[in-house]
């Protein structure tokens, strides 16, 4: 699969790109009309300006921009947001400011990556017990920080 159709809900500028020969993700752009302004604590709905057919068997994930966390405190929040293969609506980001002051969001400025990623359907199947493994039921930090 090397082909994703994107339809342009604004300008051309908002074409998903990738920035190096060799990036995994594809930046994506605010396509909004005038700056929009996340105060601390904050979580809004930024638009891309697009649309597209992920093909079947494959997802959109949008991830944060590693700079924008590390300088602004800005990230995805419910990340990896994921853009299923059968949806044709607007691709948004939800965006929340984690730092100490206002961050402002810029028409074109790049917000998010999107990677094009297979996906593994698996077969459910209801039973009444589970194979005893050596974790068990630990989790939330149960093997340690070190």
């Amino acid at each position: 699969m090397d082909t994703v159709a994107v339809k342009l809900t604004g300008p051309e500028d908002m074409m998903p790109h990738y920035g190096t020969e060799d990036s995994a993700g594809a930046d994506l752009r605010a396509c909004v009309d005038s700056p929009v302004t996340l105060a601390p604590g904050e979580r809004k709905l930024i638009p891309t300006g697009l649309r597209m057919a992920i093909p079947s068997g494959y997802e959109g994930q949008v991830r944060p921009r590693s700079g924008l966390a590390v300088k602004k405190g800005l990230t995805v929040l419910n990340t990896p947001g994921t853009i299923d293969a059968d949806y044709r609506g607007d691709v948004m980001v939800i965006l929340i400011n984690l730092g100490r002051e206002d961050v402002v969001i810029e028409r074109g400025e790049r917000i998010a990556q999107l990677i094009i990623a297979p996906v593994t359907r698996a077969d459910f199947q209801f039973t009444d017990n589970l194979e005893d493994t050596a974790r068990g039921s630990g989790g939330f930090g149960s093997t340690g920080v070190k």
